[in-house]
């Protein structure tokens, strides 16, 4: 006699040849089966009888040919090949969760306040300039922009996305390179008209070099030769600042003479506004030195206005070298 179809426990009377092969509910309810540790808690999550949940284990048995489950009055067990279905089964649905988040992700439309937090120099000259064409292309989505050279605590303030400059040191972070950099000697022509020429290093003590102030120490610059020779040179000034922006501007208005990010000027030195020196020299020796990056949280999956963000920053950098 024939054997009659069984009915895949989905709710809506779908049914199916038991000749077939294991669908993703029947995976499904298996894992769960394995999951509750018998019918009955099984059948209380997806809402059948433990007798009907007993049933489609049977018959996804049959259909397989091997005994998945050990059954004894008080407990449920997994047999050899049971546990091997298991895995892969778990592993399977959870591969397909993935899919239908990732695909379901692309058809989202990317809405809600979005906080960002930037160190000041790169906020001020491509993140808050990049707003406007963003904000107009993802018009459901609102910019909360956070300006600082602090450190942050990105969970604890509700950073989405952390714009940051140089090596990161917290490895629970996710970071995604938005451009490399290293830093360029430069000054404009103005300054750099009437005054010493500077074809090596040492010819910058006889200039007023701008620093940017770590500590209360001494300055030194430290330019590597392509043939290998470090060069250290004891700067000295009219400014010293910890702060990239006020650099920038003293140096833009003919003060003297300072160490930039490359993507800082690349605007600048494209324009002739500014004139680059010593480019036979390396002055960033590792390419992380001055590297920006997007960073976020590690949570399970990066919301949509944060990916799409980040993306957008990314496109935004590709101009921006020197």
């Amino acid at each position: 006699m024939r054997e009659q179809p069984v009915p895949i426990p989905s709710g809506q009377g779908e049914r199916r040849n038991v000749q077939d092969l294991p669908s993703l509910r029947d995976m499904e309810l298996f894992v769960i089966v394995v999951q509750s540790g018998s019918f009955s808690a099984a059948g209380r999550r997806v809402g059948l009888s433990p007798a009907s949940v007993s049933r489609y284990i049977n018959a996804l048995e049959d259909r397989l040919g091997v005994r998945l489950l050990n059954r004894t009055s008080r407990k449920l067990s997994l047999s050899d090949m049971g546990a091997i279905f298991f895995q892969r089964a778990e592993r399977i649905l959870n591969d397909v969760r993935e899919t239908q988040i990732e695909v379901t992700r692309e058809h989202v439309r990317p809405q809600g306040t979005l906080h960002v937090h930037s160190r000041m120099l790169v906020g001020l000259q491509y993140i808050a300039p990049a707003l406007p064409a963003f904000l107009d292309q993802y018009p459901e989505i609102n910019v909360d922009l956070t300006l600082s050279n602090d450190d942050v605590d990105i969970i604890e303030h509700n950073i989405d996305v952390d714009i940051r400059i140089g090596q990161l040191a917290d490895s629970s972070l996710i970071a995604r390179k938005l451009v490399d950099s290293e830093r360029v000697l430069c000054a404009t022509p103005g300054y750099l008209a009437g005054r010493p020429p500077i074809a090596e290093p040492r010819d910058l003590l006889a200039h007023n070099c701008l620093a940017y102030r770590i500590n209360l120490g001494g300055v030194t610059w430290r330019f590597l030769s392509a043939d290998g020779q470090l060069t250290e040179v004891p700067v000295t000034g009219s400014m010293r600042t910890n702060s990239g922006p006020a650099l920038h501007i003293a140096m833009m208005e003919g003060l003297g003479i300072s160490l930039m990010p490359d993507w800082a000027v690349a605007r600048e030195l494209a324009a002739g506004r500014l004139v680059r020196l010593l480019p036979q020299y390396r002055i960033s020796f590792t390419s992380f030195e001055n590297a920006v990056y997007a960073v976020y949280s590690p949570t399970r999956h990066l919301p949509v206005k944060a990916r799409v963000f980040i993306d957008y920053l990314a496109r935004h950098f590709q101009s921006v070298r020197v």
